[in-house]
């Protein structure tokens, strides 16, 4: 291998947002170069494998064998356990398909090498190269081998923990009310609804939720979010988790078969996501709901759109940040408002008793919600506890 490589597009990082990045790009013309730390896509899966289905079409992605369950919608369980059902329509970003990530990140990485990216697997990050603040491409290390990989524009798509905006000094610091570290078990022989993901809400889940996502009769995704700031150290999210199953017979039964455990942030997005030279997109730009600490759509759509800017980037010859203002407003246009609003959200619903969410729920279970948003569930409680949603008068 050569000691230095170059190409038009540099993209760190080959989960969902990255592939997608890379696929836009070299369909949009660009040289693609694709590096992944580990030496498998998608692997180990750090997710709980739902995912909503509407915005598929628009990014290019379409149906295939990745699905596990098609379901019909959630239910949300109060602390009392009152139960709210809703379809998928109105679900919001977590429901339709319950899905294998493994399969589904690998396909997005096939689809990407389709359209003519290059891949390159066990090649991790070591630093940015720059020219004065302008980031030119990364220093990274392949089986014990280190060199350089030169870049016209390089996207961090890195993840939660990236490092890549930092490096190229981009401000990602996240408070701990802002992260939630999450455990996940698959289990087999429970008693899940395979037409319904599930999620359990108050202090089960300090500042999160308890989830069962169905896989199969019989076998299930059941996990936990907590927040950071609500508990001792991360480890208490599995104490939290064994403790909700023990109470739960048709889960407590079952049998552990994998575990996969992780952070997630619930922040909102990071003010600045480019900068001379580079742009960061998905998870590494804190694109994930914190709401529901979803973030697999939010990482595709912003993808496309980083994607398309990246290639005219590399067409026009300037890789500014000025010029990539076009990817900083597309993706904003598109999906600011709602993580914003989603972590004003979040900033209340932490701080809720389980007396507040169990009448939330109550009102809930008695009206039609044409779709699942914070605006609509307020509207219907302030109808009955108008002091439950005093705090939110802003929403309103």
């Amino acid at each position: 291998m050569s000691t230095e490589l170059s190409t038009d597009v540099l993209v760190i990082g080959a989960g969902p947002a990255g592939s997608m990045t890379a696929k836009w790009a070299a369909k949009a013309g660009a040289s693609v170069l694709m590096i992944e730390k580990r030496q498998e896509i998608g692997s180990p899966v750090r997710c709980g494998e739902g995912m909503s289905k509407d915005w598929l079409k628009e990014v290019g992605i379409t149906p295939g064998r990745w699905i596990n369950l098609e379901v019909e919608g959630a239910r949300i369980f109060s602390p009392s356990e009152k139960v709210f059902e809703i379809n998928e329509k109105s679900a919001g970003n977590e429901v339709g398909y319950v899905v294998e990530r493994d399969a589904f990140d690998k396909q997005l990485a096939i689809d990407a090498a389709n359209a003519g990216v290059e891949i390159r697997l066990k090649t991790a990050a070591l630093g940015m190269l720059k020219e004065g603040s302008r980031v030119v491409g990364a220093k990274v290390k392949h089986f014990g081998e280190t060199f350089d990989i030169r870049a016209k524009v390089t996207i961090g798509a890195d993840g939660f923990e990236s490092q890549v905006g930092r490096w190229a000094g981009i401000p990602t610091n996240i408070a701990t009310r802002d992260m939630d570290t999450c455990l996940q078990y698959r289990m087999t022989n429970v008693d899940s609804d395979v037409r319904y993901c599930d999620f359990f809400l108050g202090k089960v889940a300090p500042g999160g939720y308890v989830w069962v996502f169905p896989k199969g009769d019989g076998l299930a995704n059941v996990g936990i979010g907590v927040q950071v700031s609500q508990v001792k150290n991360p480890a208490d999210a599995k104490t939290y988790l064994d403790r909700w199953i023990d109470k739960h017979p048709g889960y407590a039964k079952g049998k552990k078969i994998d575990m996969v455990g992780g952070g997630v942030s619930i922040s909102p997005p990071l003010k600045q996501t480019v900068t001379d030279g580079l742009m960061l997109v998905g998870d590494a730009a804190r694109m994930i709901d914190p709401l529901t600490g979803g973030g697999i759509a939010n990482g595709c759509i912003a993808g496309k759109i980083c994607g398309t800017v990246a290639a005219e980037s590399v067409r026009s010859g300037d890789a500014s940040k000025e010029f990539f203002q076009r990817y900083e407003k597309g993706w904003r246009a598109r999906l600011e408002e709602k993580l914003y609003r989603n972590w004003l959200a979040k900033e209340k619903l932490v701080s809720l008793s389980d007396e507040t969410f169990d009448k939330i729920v109550e009102v809930l279970a008695g009206v039609r919600l044409e779709k699942l948003n914070v605006h609509n569930i307020l509207k219907a409680v302030h109808t009955k506890y108008p002091e439950v949603t005093r705090e939110f008068e802003a929403f309103l």
